[in-house]
């Protein structure tokens, strides 16, 4: 089911680009990719532009990425209306649904990765596929 979702802009609460350390890595472990997507539903009347009807959810993006010589990490969020249903638990979203509302973070992930690893690295930016 497609949902029907107003979005406010994605944000960049963190991001960091840090160059590998070795010589930590071997005593303390290397860094190992993750990717989360989190939803926290927001009760309609505690957000000023939802009506009646409609649920809140926040999408959040928590991510490590170990490439060969960086590792990037950090969290994006973005605030969906979806409009005209009431969702009262997470597990009422499928699959697809919850794909729709995170697209952007990793759209905006990939945006962020490719244009940073071109300015810092002097060379074509990285693409990241998911």
């Amino acid at each position: 089911m497609t949902l029907a979702i107003e979005r406010e802009h994605e944000f960049v609460n963190q991001f960091h680009y840090d160059a590998r350390n070795y010589d930590w890595e071997k005593e303390n472990g290397a860094p190992e990719t993750a990717l989360n997507v989190q939803f926290q539903l927001i009760p309609v009347e505690q957000l000023e532009n939802a009506n009646d009807g409609d649920t809140g959810i926040h999408a959040i993006l928590t991510y490590m990425i170990p490439l060969e010589n960086i590792v990037l990490s950090g969290f994006l969020s973005q605030l969906n209306y979806v409009r005209g249903r009431e969702i009262k638990e997470q597990e009422e979203l499928d699959k697809d649904e919850m794909a729709q509302l995170a697209e952007p973070l990793f759209d905006l992930l990939k945006r962020l990765v490719q244009e940073t690893t071109e300015v810092a690295l002097d060379q074509p930016g990285i693409q990241l596929e998911f």
